[in-house]
């Protein structure tokens, strides 16, 4: 059984800083590719981050550029979002996923992922 556990959402003014954080478990089990996605309430969910083990590349959507750095340990199955200057419209539940295959395409579509996160509440407040 794959799980994914986020930790580190939570309340912050505009213009503050988080940093979530995932690790995927499971026997047996290893990532190619981690990410972060989000979804605001009556929104669907939207792509944030990802990082790829196999060559270190990562990818951000336009919104986050500049101010979100994913990060993490291919090793350990853990990834990392540190957010800074974070905006009211960041505000959302934040999902952790994965993808246990390698994959050289498009990797900022929900559906390129195996496994899910339950998610983390980030609000931030103007």
């Amino acid at each position: 059984q794959v799980q994914l556990v986020e930790s580190g959402g939570g309340l912050v003014q505009a213009g503050g800083s988080l940093r979530l954080s995932c690790t995927a478990s499971g026997r047996a089990f290893s990532t190619a590719i981690m990410g972060w996605f989000r979804q605001a309430p009556g929104k669907e969910r939207e792509f944030v981050a990802a990082i790829r083990w196999s060559d270190g590349s990562t990818a951000y959507s336009d919104s986050v550029k500049g101010r979100f750095t994913i990060s993490g340990d291919n090793v350990k199955n853990t990834v990392y979002l540190q957010m800074n200057s974070l905006k009211p419209e960041d505000t959302s539940i934040y999902y952790c996923a994965a993808r246990s295959s390698f994959y050289s395409g498009n990797y900022g579509l929900p559906t390129r992922y195996d496994y899910w996160g339950q998610g983390t509440q980030v609000t931030v407040s103007s």
